[in-house]
This record gives structure tokens, C-alpha cells and sequence, in this order.
């Protein structure tokens, strides 16, 4: 293990609601070590623990978003455990992906855990593992037939060859193209408008269209129904219409 901390390689900052969670290994591309892995997952289970968090953002310090595995750090036995646990639960509550220069290999598989993406105009994304004799096995191949269509998901896997932000945008697998620099911007921007909803309803919807690939109608109305109880009988059930009789905006409590 590396002398990196946790706290060195994932940085945390609150903009009311919202939760941005930078990746901070500048100088190895932001590539995933144990130290990123494990400060990633305890930023995550920050964003869903706390009643007063309703979204985050994930971004990546410098020129990238993330370059996949450290592969010297991988070479060293470093546990990188708890990144497969953020690819494969992702988070709770809306996260929404920033995305600077690139998101390859681990990196795009990151930016697949989240529900939004914002990527700047000319980003590359990709999965190149065939390329070093691997594949894609944090969630690349599994979910980019969902975000891109299954011949596009096809030829990236197969062929390891990039795709860049704008047909990315094409292929439904980016929500907000953004100018070089200004993807952050954009996302946070994204993420404060989610915020100002109720977040038990926010987080209700982000469950069920998340839950409907590959379901069926009968297992969607089977999952919305406790849901559907458990949000329409809270307080910010009945703080909205109150609020919007009494021509206010909305306190919410996430309860």
C-alpha cells in the first residue's frame, strides 16, 4: 500500500445539497489505487447517509476524469476492493459524472455507476481493456449496451477504440455536453436543480428508472409500490402542496 491517504486522493466539498467528490490523483491521471477505491466508497456513503446531501457530483482533478486502474498499484496487491463496491451499488441518490479530457478503461466503468453524465465537447470514453489482453470487468461491458445501443456497445468492446463526448451525446450515453473547463460547472449546475426537489421522491425515481432495465412492468409496479407508501405518506408530502398554496419555496427535511 501507498503512503497516499485516503483523504489525499478523494477530496469532498459541500454546495448546500449537493456533494462534489473529486478524484485527486492529478499526476497518475486520477488511475485508481487502493487509496482512491477506498476514499471514492466512503464519499459515496457519505452522499447516502446524510439527510441533508440530496445529490452529488463526481469529477477527476486535472486534464482527466480518470484513466482506469493503476496498474503499478495493481502490481503492489493494493486493494482496490472497494471501487468494485461503488461500480456494482453505485450510489443511493442521484450522482451525476463530470467529465474532463477522458473517462477510459476503470474510469469509463466509474462514470457508468452514475446516473448523468456531463462531458466537455472533444472527452474521450472508452474501454480498451481487449488491448492489454483484459475486458471491461467493472461494469463496462454489462452496462454500455443500456447507455449506447448494442452495436455501438459492441464495437467499443470488441475493438477497445474510444468514442468521443459528442457521440457520446448521440448514442444517449451523455445528458449535458459542456465547453473544455466548464464541465464541473455543469454539473453542479445539473445537480442543484435536482436538490431543490424532495429528496425521498428524488430518490424514488432515480430507483425505479434505474430498476427498469430489464424489467417488467408487472416487477416495476411491484418495486414503486413501497415507494409509492413510503414517500406519499411523509412530511415532504405534505410540504409541497403547502408550500406551493402558500406560494413559498419548499423546506425540505428528507423525511
Amino acid at each position: 500500500m501507498s503512503d497516499e491517504t485516503t483523504e489525499e486522493a478523494v477530496l469532498t466539498e459541500r454546495r448546500g445539497r449537493v456533494l462534489v467528490i473529486t478524484l485527486n490523483r492529478p499526476d497518475q491521471m486520477n488511475a485508481i489505487n487502493g487509496a482512491l477505491s477506498t476514499g471514492l466508497w466512503a464519499a459515496v456513503q457519505e452522499l447516502d447517509t446524510d439527510p441533508d446531501l440530496t445529490a452529488g457530483v463526481l469529477t477527476g482533478n486535472g486534464r482527466g476524469f480518470c484513466s482506469g486502474m493503476d496498474l503499478k498499484a495493481f502490481s503492489r496487491g493494493e486493494d482496490i476492493g472497494p471501487m468494485f463496491e461503488f461500480v456494482q451499488a453505485g450510489a443511493q441518490k442521484p450522482l451525476i459524472g463530470a467529465i474532463e479530457g477522458f473517462a477510459l478503461a476503470g474510469g469509463l466503468e466509474l462514470a457508468l455507476s452514475c446516473d448523468l453524465l456531463v462531458a466537455a465537447n472533444g472527452a474521450k470514453l472508452g474501454i480498451p481493456e481487449v488491448k492489454v489482453g483484459l475486458f471491461a470487468a467493472g461494469g463496462g461491458v454489462i452496462r454500455l449496451t443500456s447507455r449506447v445501443g448494442y452495436g455501438k456497445a459492441m464495437e467499443m468492446a470488441i475493438t477497445g477504440d474510444p468514442i468521443s463526448a459528442e457521440e457520446g451525446m448521440n448514442f444517449g450515453l451523455i445528458s449535458r455536453l459542456a465547453e473544455p473547463g466548464t464541465a464541473l460547472e455543469t454539473a453542479i449546475e445539473l445537480a442543484e436543480r435536482v436538490a431543490g426537489n424532495a429528496p425521498l421522491g428524488v430518490a424514488a425515481s432515480k430507483k425505479i428508472v434505474r430498476s427498469s432495465v430489464g424489467a417488467t412492468e408487472d416487477e416495476l409496479w411491484a418495486i414503486q409500490r413501497p415507494l409509492q407508501m413510503s414517500v406519499f405518506t411523509s412530511k415532504d408530502a405534505a410540504e409541497g402542496p403547502a408550500a406551493f398554496a402558500q406560494k413559498r419555496k419548499p423546506e425540505w427535511s428528507g423525511t
